[in-house]
């Protein structure tokens, strides 16, 4: 144990000497944490709309206004005559074209048919555009009296939202960021470390040495526990600040999972760094197969639903999938053990299992028990 910690305590040392690794362990993250938490939006909103009203009736032009009283669509300008022209030209994402016959059709209680032409290069978006509208026409016509009597649903909907009535993106968005932040930075600096005793020979020091591979990598796990401890400290604290974040529920299962996530993304970048011969290599081996699947797969952005066979199996195997259940529990839902139980089992079954392979790959290197 003695020799463990004075493996950590030597990484410490040249962890705090290296301005450029302290750099990366600590601003990188937060630069990663607004960028994320500021810029990523799912709902669709100001979505830019034109309108082609061959009626001009105040009907019309109440049905009009109705649209953008939604808050969803943002006026955009017609480019001439031609229907498609802001469509074409990228300027808007959707056209309505209101016939001339509009109002006189509608009073008359006969149907009408208002046209939209909706971009459909974002599939998503083009769904959200459509029930957009679909939904202010609806509310326009009951709100005016147009429907008739039969067309009056007996059975009203009374929908509450649970967890984030507000509908607060941050509480989805930055609990997940946290996910990927933990699990690249603390991974790319463990590999870098080992990495870079390899470039300067003084691995051949250790390998000389009595100290077995599973003590020194060890030692190396602990040392880079404790600056992810640290990073998560601060990515808490200016998340809490900045977006609001609170505890919902019982907080140690989110102080259990964050410790056993960080020993995973740690052992994980050590297993990249045993495999790579230089810090290029180590860099882009933890950009590529951590940042990306955890970014990806994780169900971060994208529903674990969604993603097609077999990346969907592949989901599986990537720990940034359960820690975010668990973020996202600590400080939205707050169910707690009960409900996040088998997460952190996994996370730490996944970073044994790299340790694991990082162990046997410096062991024939030379490394003897």
């Amino acid at each position: 144990m003695n020799r463990i910690l004075a493996q950590c305590g030597k990484e410490l040392n040249q962890f705090r000497r290296d301005r450029l690794t302290v750099a990366l362990a600590f601003v990188l993250p937060l630069a990663v944490l607004l960028i994320y938490g500021y810029a990523i939006r799912l709902e669709a909103k100001n979505i830019p709309l034109s309108i082609q009203d061959f009626d001009n009736s105040p009907l019309s032009r109440t049905y009009v206004e109705r649209l953008f009283a939604t808050n969803q669509f943002v006026p955009a300008p017609l480019l001439g005559t031609v229907p498609t022209a802001p469509l074409d030209r990228g300027i808007a994402k959707a056209t309505v074209i209101i016939p001339p016959d509009f109002q006189r059709q509608v009073t008359a209680h006969k149907p009408v048919t208002v046209q939209a032409l909706v971009d459909g290069t974002d599939v998503n978006n083009a769904r959200v555009i459509q029930n957009g509208l679909r939904a202010a026409t609806q509310f326009f016509l009951r709100s005016s009296g147009l429907l008739p009597p039969q067309a009056q649903s007996p059975i009203e909907a009374q929908v509450r939202l649970w967890f984030n009535p507000g509908r607060q993106e941050s509480l989805y968005i930055v609990p997940g960021i946290f996910g990927v932040i933990l699990w690249v930075f603390p991974s790319m600096l463990a590999a870098i470390a080992l990495v870079r005793e390899k470039e300067q020979g003084t691995i051949v020091q250790v390998y000389a040495s009595d100290l077995s591979a599973m003590a020194w990598l060890l030692g190396k796990e602990l040392a880079y526990l404790v600056v992810g401890l640290g990073e998560a400290l601060v990515v808490l604290t200016v998340a809490t600040i900045l977006f609001g974040l609170r505890f919902r529920g019982d907080p140690t299962v989110f102080i259990v999972g964050l410790v056993i996530y960080l020993g995973a993304a740690v052992a994980f970048g050590l297993f990249i760094g045993a495999r790579t011969g230089n810090q290029t290599g180590a860099v882009q081996g933890t950009a590529i197969a951590g940042f990306l699947t955890a970014l990806l797969l994780s169900g971060f952005i994208y529903r674990i639903e969604n993603i097609p066979f077999p990346l969907s199996f592949l989901s599986n195997v990537i720990p940034a999938r359960y820690f975010i259940e668990i973020t996202r529990d600590a400080f939205v839902r707050g169910t707690g053990w009960p409900g996040v139980w088998y997460a952190p089992l996994a996370i730490g079954a996944i970073g044994a299992f790299f340790f694991r392979l990082a162990t046997r790959i410096l062991h024939r290197m030379q490394f003897t028990d």
